[in-house]
């Protein structure tokens, strides 16, 4: 596919949150019923359980998920850049994130002005990573400062979508 229809592109994934890779898992995403494509624009309420997920791959391969959110607290001001909602490590390839360790609880989004990319990003692991301390802060983290970090090296499989405030429900 060429980069400029790229959905990752377009939404500006590549480039605030990850560096241009080349996908070589399959990662499939599922809030309830809705099966999450790029770009797609889902209810806040839909996503306030983790996901269900599947990740491609051999059992004894190793995946690390992260979710962030870049435009935090508001996209014209991402001053919060990058929120990170979800944090699982040593997932077995072939299955789902409920196999691997959570480092950090998954965090519903809470879009409070504009639309928010939630972006849910895949890496295949070298070598267990095992216990290892959450981030000291959910504000500010850095998804490529995480894979640095942990040697991951680049994205094998990145979906995201995006989210607004939904109008407080009127009772009478």
């Amino acid at each position: 596919m060429a980069a400029s229809v790229d959905p990752l592109v377009v939404g500006r994934v590549i480039g605030d949150v990850v560096d241009m890779f080349v996908p070589t898992a399959n990662m499939s995403v599922y809030y309830g019923p809705k099966h999450i494509t790029n770009g797609c624009e889902i209810k806040p309420s839909l996503a306030a359980s983790p996901p269900k997920l599947t990740i491609s791959g051999l059992s004894h391969d190793l995946y690390t998920l992260v979710m962030t959110d870049p435009d935090a607290p508001s996209p014209s001001e991402p001053s919060l850049r990058e929120w990170v909602h979800w944090i699982v490590v040593d997932i077995p390839g072939g299955t789902n994130p409920t196999r691997g360790i959570e480092i950090l609880p998954y965090m519903e989004p809470r879009p409070t002005v504009g639309i928010h990319r939630y972006i849910t990003v895949l890496f295949r692991q070298k070598t267990a990573v095992g216990g290892m301390q959450q981030p000291p802060s959910r504000a500010n983290f850095s998804t490529r400062m995480f894979a640095s970090h942990l040697g991951l090296g680049l994205p094998v499989a990145t979906v995201y979508f995006n989210a607004q405030k939904e109008p407080a429900s009127r009772r009478r």
